[in-house]
């Protein structure tokens, strides 16, 4: 009996909890897409329907029209993709490097982000507008078809990296549990790579981060179409564009941050970003463009304000930790000679190494006060939409939950990585979270 309690946790963790999620988030987000384009952004409509037809009737009507895509939309993402591609290796950029893994590798990337960012958005602009390629609205009008096609080509993405994980990793960092479904959830590779591409800079910086801004303006096409732009549309879309901006700006951070740092290339991070993301992060716009909201100058600015303000101080958080490990803490932060903390560690193959905790600034405020101003931007970037539906403010309840996951789980690894200098840290900074609350 003692031992079957012992083993529940882990079969929760390593079975239930994968396999509920697999099952569960690719209904989510054709459901999300359903409601927000038929069903007026009402969940209660949907329960209605769910009641009135049953739920596995319900969702196979949803399913089955988008399942398996539409040419357009099957040509739309090959194209995306190999124009990502190729944006990834010809677009002249620094070489940087990741953090070294616990197996002691040293991952190697190159800095165009900005620029690939810069030329995506220009090249959509180009061939809707002045080429006229293809009309604006594509993406919204194409949307189902395309969640279904991404989710056929991400699932088999995930079954290719973990064989290839199984049979030819790309490096030391892989391997196996024993359990071919917490395998395929979670990988079986830290750093695959494919003829020379980083596969979760593509998925994560690459196809699901730089999708998210031209459906925005997609989204944004197909409301001017229908009823003309509002100001509500304009600024949740000019807000996340900033969001987006700042993202590649900083994507050097990012690739050194717990999502490549620990995440390995499965289920849980390549779908996520290649489906979840274009089906849920974009969820509140694509609710605005059938409710085309004024909210007046006043309005307009004040959330605009307050949303890159958020947005700001986001970036400068982590720009701030960033540039004093860059400069090994020879620099200033607030005007002050920054509080270091030496954290020495070992790798799993017994090398020594150290890192450096930086405890002022933001940093001196809360351990994960960088995820506050995120979720604010996330907040003032639905705010346009009102409080008529719950379905805008989704993805700011979720991203709470991931963060606060994401801040515990943080901190857990940290924990074990640096011992003593974690408990020094952490006597300096108290808050998780929160300043002076939590």
């Amino acid at each position: 009996m003692s031992q079957t309690s012992l083993r529940l946790p882990i079969w929760i963790h390593r079975i239930a909890v994968p396999l509920f999620l697999m099952l569960a988030t690719p209904p989510a987000v054709f459901v999300f897409w359903f409601v927000n384009t038929q069903l007026g952004g009402s969940f209660e409509a949907f329960f209605r329907l769910c009641i009135y037809n049953g739920p596995f009737t319900t969702f196979y009507e949803i399913w089955r029209p988008v399942a398996f895509g539409s040419p357009t939309a099957w040509a739309t993402i090959a194209s995306f993709a190999a124009f990502q591609l190729l944006l990834m290796r010809f677009v002249p950029g620094k070489p940087f490097y990741g953090p070294v893994t616990p197996q002691g590798n040293t991952p190697e990337y190159k800095a165009n982000g900005p620029a690939c960012f810069l030329i995506t958005l220009f090249s959509f602009w180009l061939g809707a507008y002045p080429l006229g390629l293809f009309k604006p609205t594509l993406l919204y009008d194409q949307l189902g078809f395309l969640l279904g096609a991404l989710n056929i080509v991400a699932l088999i993405l995930c079954l290719f990296l973990y064989l290839k994980g199984i049979y030819k990793p790309s490096s030391s960092d892989s391997g196996v549990t024993g359990n071919p479904i917490f395998d395929y959830y979670w990988g079986t590779e830290l750093y695959p790579r494919v003829f020379g591409w980083d596969v979760k800079q593509f998925t994560n910086c690459r196809f699901g981060m730089m999708i998210w801004p031209v459906l925005l303006l997609s989204y944004a096409a197909k409301q001017h179409q229908l009823y003309g732009l509002s100001d509500s549309m304009t600024i949740a879309v000019l807000l996340q564009l900033l969001y987006v901006g700042k993202f590649y700006f900083w994507e050097t951070g990012y690739l050194r941050s717990l999502d490549i740092m620990h995440d390995r290339a499965g289920y849980y991070i390549c779908w996520g970003c290649l489906v979840w993301v274009p089906g849920i992060y974009t969820a509140s716009t694509l609710y605005l463009v059938n409710h085309p909201n004024h909210l007046g100058w006043a309005l307009s600015s004040l959330i605009f304000t307050l949303g890159a303000f958020s947005v700001a101080i986001n970036y400068l958080a982590d720009r701030q930790r960033q540039h004093v490990r860059a400069r090994n803490g020879e620099c200033l932060v607030w005007g002050k000679k920054p509080h270091l903390i030496q954290a020495p560690y070992k790798t799993e193959q017994g090398e020594a190494k150290e890192s450096v905790l930086l405890a002022s600034g933001w940093w001196g405020l809360a351990r994960h006060f960088h995820y506050i101003p995120e979720l604010f931007a996330s907040f003032f970037w639905a705010l346009p939409a009102l409080f008529l539906n719950f379905s805008p403010y989704f993805y700011v309840t979720y991203l709470t939950i991931l963060l606060l996951d994401r801040a515990w789980r943080h901190d857990k690894r940290c924990s074990d990585k640096y011992g003593e200098s974690w408990k020094k840290y952490c006597e300096k900074v108290p808050y998780k979270l929160i300043p002076f609350l939590y």
